[in-house]
């Protein structure tokens, strides 16, 4: 028999192994028993919703869950919640005065969203206090839950006041601007282009978007090879609404790299992408005559002869005579063939 030198006893490897498999699955089986726990909540009564509106206050997060669980089951839940009295008024005295709390928040904002679409008077997520909840989100929220609070924006940006108090809430535009290029959720990406492009319409925002370098932004997300063609088409949509403003133009025309990539765009991504590819060239080098652009175009690869297959092809005809007033810039006449150019394609001529 051996005489054990210290009561403290340390397990073998395989005993150590065995323990942690064993605690692991514990842990697996109680996070299981958690997520699994409010969707077995039925919650059917108008009584019990109110009673759950109740413990907002002292079991906020549990009851939100339990909220939103209800809504995400069926379309009667959520026209249910969205008639109820003063749930709403509840939901948005929560945003109101909602701190740092985030999973409840991220809660409010899923409810929201759930039943968005019930007519409901979302005026009040346009105050100062919603709209810091919406921009806690976006800083410190998970993926799901900025996506969900930029479609909620977007669905409240209706008219040039909504989108003028959205764009001018503070710190809220630069968020959305912020590190665009650099995320690495696309369906992220893709909702605050969406968002960007709802609230962009008065010029004071576009004038904001360029102090914030929207347009480097915008250009690195052409420049990325593997970018989903929504998203490019939405990045030269929102070049195509900057333009046309003073100082967009300005930046866009000093910016050779950037014209050469549009250039690029043009037959190589969708219709969408090239109409806006085409457009936003277009408003540069032939409406303003920015004559930098201009030279940057034609030194562009292959851009006479795209101008050229894409008159040829079946476009709309404000495209077809925007590309007729490009070929310009390379001294083409619009009813001759090519006048100096030296490449292999010279059999092609305009329609």
């Amino acid at each position: 028999m051996q005489v054990l030198q210290s009561k403290e006893l340390v397990p073998n490897r395989n005993l150590q192994r065995l323990i942690q498999i064993w605690s692991d699955s514990v842990s697996r089986r109680q996070v299981d028993a958690e997520l699994a726990a409010p969707s077995s909540v039925i919650v059917t009564s108008k009584d019990q919703v109110k009673l759950l509106v109740k413990q907002l206050d002292n079991n906020c997060f549990s009851s939100l869950k339990k909220i939103a669980c209800l809504a995400r089951e069926s379309e009667e839940n959520r026209e249910f919640l969205a008639r109820m009295d003063g749930f709403l008024n509840a939901v948005f005295d929560f945003m109101r005065n909602a701190e740092s709390d985030i999973k409840s928040i991220e809660q409010i904002i899923k409810i929201l969203n759930l039943i968005q679409s019930k007519n409901l008077d979302k005026k009040p997520l346009l105050e100062s206090d919603c709209l810091s909840t919406f921009l806690l989100v976006l800083q410190r929220g998970t993926s799901d839950s900025q996506i969900q609070s930029l479609q909620l924006l977007e669905s409240i940006a209706i008219d040039g006041e909504s989108k003028l108090k959205i764009a001018e809430k503070e710190g809220l535009l630069l968020e959305l601007v912020k590190s665009l290029s650099k995320e690495k959720d696309q369906r992220l990406i893709q909702a605050k282009l969406s968002c960007l492009s709802a609230i962009t319409k008065p010029k004071r925002v576009k004038t904001k978007l360029i102090q914030y370098r929207i347009i480097q932004e915008l250009k690195n997300l052409l420049s990325e090879p593997n970018m989903s063609v929504s998203i490019v088409e939405k990045s030269l949509k929102m070049l195509e609404t900057l333009s046309f403003c003073k100082e967009g133009r300005t930046e866009i025309r000093h910016d050779s790299i950037l014209l050469q990539a549009l250039v690029h765009k043009v037959l190589k991504v969708s219709n969408k992408a090239t109409e806006h590819s085409v457009t936003v060239l277009w408003s540069v080098c032939c409406f303003f005559r920015e004559e930098k652009a201009q030279k940057a175009v034609v030194n562009s690869s292959n851009g006479m002869t795209k101008f050229l297959l894409l008159m040829q092809r079946d476009c709309t005809s404000s495209i077809r005579q925007m590309s007729a007033d490009l070929l310009k810039i390379f001294r083409v006449n619009s009813n001759s063939c090519l006048s100096s150019y030296d490449t292999k394609t010279t059999h092609i001529i305009p329609c």
